[in-house]
């Protein structure tokens, strides 16, 4: 994912509104969706959180198209909230955000 103003602008909102929503370290909850077609993306997406204690839930679509994808996990800081957000849309294909 290229970063430009709008995106720059999105993380920085949103980093605000972490910082004053939570007392950090704090649980977050990812949602992203994946086309079904290709598991390497799902099993990538997977990786990503992997050794951080997440608690990854998935569930297909009624026609088996998509699967939706919850990450629950406890992270140190708004930062690396932000930080997981771009490895994924850096290096997963197709990937939805929520």
């Amino acid at each position: 994912m290229k970063s430009d103003k709008s995106s720059d602008e999105f993380y920085k909102t949103l980093r605000e509104r972490l910082k004053k929503t939570s007392d950090w370290p704090a649980p977050y909850l990812y949602k992203f969706i994946v086309p079904s077609s290709d598991p390497k993306n799902l099993d990538h997406l997977i990786s990503i959180f992997d050794n951080l204690g997440a608690v990854i839930s998935t569930k297909k679509s009624s026609k088996g198209k998509y699967t939706s994808v919850s990450i629950n996990v406890t992270l140190k800081s708004p930062d690396i909230v932000i930080e997981k957000y771009k490895q994924v849309g850096e290096e997963v294909d197709n990937v939805i955000s929520l």
